[in-house]
């Protein structure tokens, strides 16, 4: 298992980079966080002069987190002049006007140079100061080039770690092309129109089902920006296969109890009749028992629940005022309006008489109550939907 960035299985870079010369650091954290990041843009050379606390330092060692193989190949130096006597170009980084009469560069020009420095065989540095005051005049007069970073002038100071890995940061960019370490997988060819179109009828079929494509003079206009919708993705194959799932999920349910699928009416029937008899008069939060049978029945409506709900959602006479079972005190109807103070009950066919005294008991409770009560028969919501509308608007 990989880490949080790092796969060890992976080659790492090591490319000819410049040298990291850290003049008297303090902390040995520093310098383990300085290896860190060198290790995070392929520096490998690290060069250090006068440590504070010596040299192997187990700071620096906890600090790098597994930038080992830097610190392994530390040079330890006793002078600046020493650390960088072979190098053909020195950068000194600061944050400080040293008064000095060179040249003034940002991290992408020094870059630059650096790659072009290392292209002609030359050895190109980078020197960082100690971390309370930085370096001094006599040493930043070693250098060629001063590097300043563009930052809040008020607020200028970075940590050491941070500036040696703006500075890897700027020159790996540069060195790599901007080459990102991977990419977005093609896990499938792009979806041929033809795909696209057979995914966009069966929508459209099924929009059409519920009525969502009205009112009919900006109909063509919903279908164009819908089409719009998907050919901007630009969709794979497995994009529509998995688009086309979802639809018919939505439109079919999925099949079974407990399983948000939809019952017959024998099985809501049968569900009615337990719940009636286990509640016994009682509120559904008393019975551990009714609690799943109400449950079971908010999740698995019938085909005449469903399509009733349906229409109370998408009819402008109703939309937004209905819940659908939902308790009223300690009763749960099928459809309630709090706002119209309106209950909706379906009857199924064949129901027992202990659903019908349930009912009953339950339309007495809620009429005490300002509510009115409008049933309605399952098999109308099937054969006339259009009526029961009309009647429960009336209502």
């Amino acid at each position: 298992m990989t880490g949080s960035g790092t796969d060890k299985t992976k080659t790492r870079k090591e490319l000819a980079g410049p040298v990291v010369v850290l003049v008297e650091p303090q902390l040995g954290e520093n310098i383990g966080m300085c290896a860190r990041a060198m290790g995070n843009f392929g520096l490998t050379r690290l060069r250090i002069v006068n440590p504070r606390d010596g040299w192997p330092n187990m700071a620096a060692q906890r600090a790098a987190a597994g930038a080992d193989h830097i610190l392994d190949k530390v040079e330890l130096f006793d002078t600046v002049e020493a650390a960088v006597a072979d190098c053909s170009l020195l950068f000194a980084t600061t944050a400080r006007a040293h008064d000095q009469a060179k040249p003034v560069v940002g991290p992408e020009e020094a870059a630059r140079q650096i790659v072009g420095e290392t292209m002609a065989s030359g050895t190109a540095a980078i020197m960082f100061g100690r971390e309370r005051y930085g370096l001094q005049n006599d040493e930043v007069a070693l250098a060629n080039r001063i590097v300043t970073f563009p930052v809040n002038p008020g607020f200028a100071s970075l940590n050491l770690a941070q500036a040696v890995l703006l500075m890897g940061y700027e020159w790996f960019k540069l060195a790599t092309a901007n080459t990102l370490p991977f990419d977005m997988p093609e896990r499938s060819e792009r979806a041929s129109n033809h795909q696209i179109q057979a995914f966009f009828d069966n929508l459209v079929n099924e929009l059409d089902k519920v009525e969502f494509l009205r009112p009919p003079e900006k109909r063509d206009t919903m279908l164009v920006n819908m089409r719009n919708i998907f050919t901007r993705m630009e969709p794979t194959k497995q994009d529509m296969h998995t688009l086309h799932g979802v639809v018919m999920a939505i439109a079919e349910g999925r099949k079974g109890p407990a399983k948000g699928g939809v019952l017959d009416g024998n099985e809501a029937t049968r569900l009615r009749a337990l719940l009636a008899e286990h509640s016994d008069g009682r509120a559904s939060s008393d019975s551990g028992t009714v609690r799943g049978l109400a449950r079971l029945l908010r999740r698995n409506p019938t085909d005449a629940e469903r399509i009733l709900w349906q229409a109370l959602t998408t009819d402008r006479r109703f939309a937004s005022h209905f819940k659908r079972q939902t308790p009223v005190g300690r009763h749960i109807p099928d459809f309630v309006s709090f706002t119209k103070r309106i209950a909706v009950e379906l009857v199924n066919a064949n129901e027992t008489d202990v659903i019908a005294r349930d009912r009953a008991a339950r339309s007495e409770w809620l009429a005490a109550r300002g509510y009115r009560v409008c049933l309605i028969n399952a098999e109308d919501v099937d054969t006339d939907l259009a009526a029961q509308l009309d009647r429960l608007a009336g209502a």
